[in-house]
């Protein structure tokens, strides 16, 4: 763990914390340890939220509490965490059964993400909220300038699926038409449709971006939001 403690730019009074925070349930049954790091992830998520949540109050002065609700969203979801969890290598360190490593588990967003809860958890019960603040301000909220860049706090494609399914009487559907560049910066492109008709096209760091932005544009030849 000497890595990513290094990383983490922080010296653990107690790293048996640490290593709890990197043991998910799986690894129980081949161990003989008898605690995963299930209720750390449960502490770490409220902390997690409180530190953007101070954070966002104090740097948007003047904004609206809707945009900032918007900001925070997008900041804690899962895969945004998971991104933080893979700046860290947090998969590289995390114990697990043989099973799920086989079931690609190392790479799995949803698990990814718990485990940087459970260890911003971990930094919170060894050294309080100040130190989960300093690792945050590294690793996760810088994310903010990319999201509030590609609009990635709006939800365009819950606003795009309720007016095409009101005009249309269809759900809108996204397919990936290319894929560019290497697998640690690759550029997705999608196409939307309703039905047979091309409503937009969108391109993005990840599908789930490139959908927003397929989205975004949708709403936009719809006339629902202001071009440009």
């Amino acid at each position: 763990m000497e890595k990513l403690i290094n990383k983490l730019g922080i010296e653990f009074g107690d790293e048996e914390l640490l290593k709890k925070a990197l043991t998910h349930r799986s690894y129980l049954n081949e161990s003989n340890l008898l605690e995963s790091n299930e209720r750390m992830e449960f502490l770490g998520d409220a902390v997690i939220e409180l530190v953007v949540s101070s954070y966002l109050y104090g740097k948007y002065v003047g904004e609206q509490e809707g945009i900032l609700t918007n900001y925070r969203s997008a900041l804690v979801k899962t895969e945004t965490l998971a991104n933080c969890a893979r700046k860290l290598r947090l998969g590289e360190e995390l114990k697990m059964s043989k099973g799920e490593e086989q079931n690609n588990g190392r790479e799995n967003t949803s698990l990814l993400a718990n485990t940087f809860e459970a260890v911003m958890g971990a930094i919170y019960l060894d050294q309080g909220i100040g130190s989960v603040e300093l690792v945050l301000h590294k690793v996760l909220l810088p994310e903010l300038e990319e999201i509030i860049r590609s609009k990635s706090y709006v939800d365009f494609k819950s606003k795009l699926q309720a007016v095409v399914q009101e005009r249309m009487k269809v759900t809108p559907t996204y397919k990936v038409t290319k894929e560019v560049g290497p697998d640690h910066d690759k550029l997705f492109y999608v196409t939307c449709r309703a039905g047979r008709t091309e409503l937009g096209k969108g391109e993005g760091k990840s599908k789930q971006h490139a959908e927003q932005a397929a989205a975004e544009e949708s709403l936009r030849k719809l006339e629902i939001i202001p071009k440009g």
